[in-house]
């Protein structure tokens, strides 16, 4: 077996409607449930989640290095080139729980009673205008030969819906949120007659107007879930599910 995947997950990970403890609940999984909610439902509840893909070492070492230059310009309480060139009213936000906001294991955290869901996900990087209003901002890496300018893929929702959940968490811990984020985007150049031995990117800042309206209900939902006695339908559009009904006709038919 893959050292990337365990099926059979220990039952600290697991939903057990009947305990009286929180549970805990990332944004990823809120994702997760909105992309399939079978598929959520057999991780959370049954312990078999989706083969995960490898992981992306050069995404990861970009983050690692856009959080060490802004916290540079963070420390000096100035702000960053990219956020002059675009004229924002922001600079990197100091904040003593930062660094534990960041923290992918625990993050910023709220405990939503109606749901007894713990909810929680890691940030990015956090900014603050002259207003007191912290800007909510997001990494992304990628290589593409075309400029970036805007989020219009079908994949950019779960980007749109990342940062309103990020919005969301620090609201409900009594912080005053601006309604838009950004998106500091980092596209490989791949252009260049020579590679030697670097990869220049082109860093570019997209704005995103947040609505967190939908988290509520979207939590009554989970829990709906969460507590059903029955493994829900597949999403149309998952692939996950698709591959294994298409797998399993061909197995149970001997074809």
């Amino acid at each position: 077996m893959s050292k990337y995947y365990n099926s059979q997950k220990t039952d600290k990970y697991l939903y057990f409607k009947d305990s009286k403890e929180p549970f805990k609940l990332s944004r990823s999984k809120i994702d997760l449930f909105i992309d399939c909610p079978r598929c959520f439902y057999l991780d959370r509840v049954l312990g078999t989640g989706r083969p995960p893909g490898y992981p992306f070492a050069l995404n990861s070492a970009v983050d690692h290095l856009l959080k060490k230059e802004f916290d540079t310009y963070r420390t000096g309480d100035t702000q960053h080139p990219l956020i002059a060139k675009y004229k924002v009213d922001a600079k990197p936000a100091s904040h003593k729980d930062l660094d534990t906001w960041r923290d992918n294991f625990k993050g910023i955290q709220f405990f939503h009673k109606p749901t007894n869901l713990y909810v929680f996900g890691a940030l990015d990087d956090l900014w603050i205008n002259s207003k007191g209003e912290y800007i909510v901002v997001d990494y992304k890496a990628t290589s593409k030969s075309e400029e970036i300018t805007q989020l219009d893929k079908d994949w950019h929702e779960g980007y749109k819906r990342q940062m309103e959940v990020y919005q969301w968490l620090l609201r409900q811990n009594g912080y005053k949120v601006r309604e838009s984020g950004y998106f500091v985007y980092c596209n490989g150049n791949t252009e260049k007659q020579t590679f030697d031995g670097k990869l220049e990117f082109e860093m570019t800042l997209i704005e995103y107007k947040g609505n967190d309206s939908w988290i509520e209900n979207k939590l009554l939902d989970i829990k709906k879930c969460l507590n059903s006695n029955t493994i829900p339908e597949a999403n149309i559009d998952c692939d996950y599910c698709a591959y294994f009904n298409s797998r399993n006709k061909h197995e149970n038919t001997g074809n």
